[in-house]
C-alpha cells in the first residue's frame, strides 16, 4: 500500500485529487486486520497505527452511527475541506464517490457543498472551547479528560477519530470518550424534533448539518 506522496501537501483542485487517487490510491479491499497505516498529511507525518478490526465491523455496542464516513463525504460535510490531504490514508472509494458528486473542495471551504447548504466549520480555538479537541494550554475549558498525544493522536477532532475507528483502529483510552461525545450530541436531534415539523429541512439547518457531521440523521 502507498501512504506517502509529497503532492498530498499541495493539492489545489479536484482534478489533482483524482489524479493522485488514480495513481496511488488504496482500494478498500486492501485494508485488513494487521494492516499498518502510515499517516502523511499536512498536520501529521510521523504517526502510524495498526488496524485490529475489519473496516466497518465490530463496533462498540453503544456506538451505532447512522452514516459511514464514505456516505458523509458524499452527502457534503465540513464545506468539502476536512480530509482532502488524507487521500492515501483512507480507501480511495471514499473520495472517488465524493468527487463524482462534487462534495469535495480542496480549493477552499464552500458552504454550498454541505448537505444543508450552510456554514459549518469552526476554528480550532472554538473546537477547544467546546471541548471537542484537547489542548493542555486551555485545560479550564475542557469537558473531557486531557489525553496525551499518544492516547489521542486525532488532531482534527471527532470525525478523524471516527474515520480511523471505522477502518479498524482501536484505542482503549480514547474510544469510550469519543463514543460518549457522539451519544451526547444526539441532544440536538431532540431539539429539532421539539421545534420543527418532521422533514422540514429549512428549520434549524445549521443544527441539522452539525448532526450529519457527527454521523447522526439530520433528516428527522
Amino acid at each position: 500500500m502507498r501512504f506517502k506522496d509529497k503532492r498530498i501537501l499541495t493539492i489545489k483542485t479536484p482534478e489533482h485529487m483524482l489524479r493522485l487517487l488514480e495513481e496511488k490510491g488504496n482500494p478498500l479491499k486492501d485494508y485488513k486486520p494487521g494492516t499498518v497505516i502510515h499517516v502523511y498529511n499536512k498536520m501529521e507525518q510521523t504517526y502510524s497505527y495498526v488496524l485490529t478490526e475489519a473496516p466497518g465491523k465490530n463496533f462498540d455496542p453503544d456506538f451505532q452511527p447512522f452514516f459511514s464516513p464514505k456516505e458523509m463525504l458524499e452527502m457534503g460535510v465540513f464545506e468539502g475541506k476536512y480530509l482532502n490531504d488524507c487521500l492515501l490514508e483512507f480507501p480511495k472509494e471514499w473520495f472517488l464517490g465524493a468527487l463524482k458528486k462534487g462534495t469535495l473542495s480542496p480549493q477552499g471551504a464552500n458552504p454550498s457543498i454541505n448537505r444543508l447548504g450552510v456554514k459549518s466549520r469552526l476554528s480550532l480555538q472554538e473546537w477547544e472551547e467546546y471541548g471537542w479537541v484537547q489542548n493542555p494550554d486551555h485545560a479550564v475549558s475542557l469537558r473531557y479528560p486531557i489525553l496525551s498525544s499518544a492516547q489521542n493522536p486525532d488532531e482534527r477532532g471527532w470525525f478523524q477519530w471516527y474515520c480511523r475507528y471505522y477502518m479498524g483502529r482501536r484505542i482503549s483510552e480514547l474510544d469510550p470518550i469519543q463514543i460518549k461525545r457522539w451519544k451526547a450530541f444526539a441532544r440536538h436531534a431532540g431539539q429539532i424534533r421539539a421545534n420543527c415539523r418532521r422533514g422540514d429541512l429549512a428549520c434549524r439547518p445549521v443544527q441539522r448539518q452539525a448532526l450529519l457531521q457527527w454521523a447522526h440523521d439530520p433528516m428527522i
